[in-house]
Formats: structure tokens, sequence, C-alpha cells
């Protein structure tokens, strides 16, 4: 799993708590504690995406454009890093058995594990997330 994701989920919970309110690159970068160039990479996925909506020069700065409850983590995730759990196998010995068979057998392991955590993060959605933030104030 890579960053994207946790950034996206960031991102987003960070527009989601100042409804109807603009938040410049800069501002959520701040938050989050990265780069903004860092930012706008993944604000440039979530707009290409759907979830947010973006304005340009003065006043403007990010939005979100869908209801929280229709987010949930599994499609952060697969716009983010899908197939990131997959195996990094060096290359091996095809005369070998295990050596012409790890990368397959791995394969579809690896790809069974991320379709359970697929099912696991589809029962987050956003606003869930939103709240567990705010109870946290």
């Amino acid at each position: 799993m890579n960053s994207d994701f946790t950034l996206a989920i960031h991102s987003l919970t960070l527009l989601a708590l100042q409804p109807g309110r603009m938040a410049t690159s800069d501002v959520i970068s701040e938050s989050a504690g990265v780069h903004p160039v860092r930012i706008r990479k993944v604000l440039s996925l979530l707009k290409r995406n759907g979830f947010i909506k973006s304005k340009e020069g003065t006043g403007g700065g990010f939005i979100f454009a869908i209801d929280l409850s229709e987010v949930n983590l599994w499609d952060l995730y697969k716009i983010t890093c899908k197939g990131t759990l997959q195996p990094k196998c060096p290359e091996s010995n095809e005369q070998c058995i295990v050596g012409a068979n790890m990368h397959k057998v791995l394969f579809t392991i690896f790809l069974g594990a991320e379709e359970h955590l697929g099912e696991f993060l589809k029962e987050y959605s956003l606003k869930e997330v939103v709240d567990l933030i705010n109870q946290e104030r």
C-alpha cells in the first residue's frame, strides 16, 4: 500500500470537515505534513475520478463533489494503489519447481488478500471516517 491512499483519505476528510468552503493544496499539504506538489498529485487523481472539484485563481481551491456516504475506502484504494499487493519475486531458477512456480503461487495468494482487504474497506465510508475524527475532538 502506498501513501497516496492515506493522503487521499486525509485530503477528502479535511474537505468534508469544511463543507461548502474551498481549501488550497497548500492548506491540505500543511495538514498532511507533505509537500504541496505531493498533495496536488493526489488531488488531481481525486478530481479526475469525480470525488472533488476545483476552482483556479483567487479564492479558489478544492471542494468535495459528492456525498460523503457515497465514498468508501475501497473506492479510494482502487484509484491510489490497486495491485500494489503483488509479490516482488527476483528472477528465479526456472529449472527448479519452487523457482518456476513461486511468483504464480504468491500472486494468487496476494490477489486473494487484496480481495479480502477490499471487502473490509468497503465497510468504511468517508462519512464514518469524518465521524471518527469528530469523536476525537
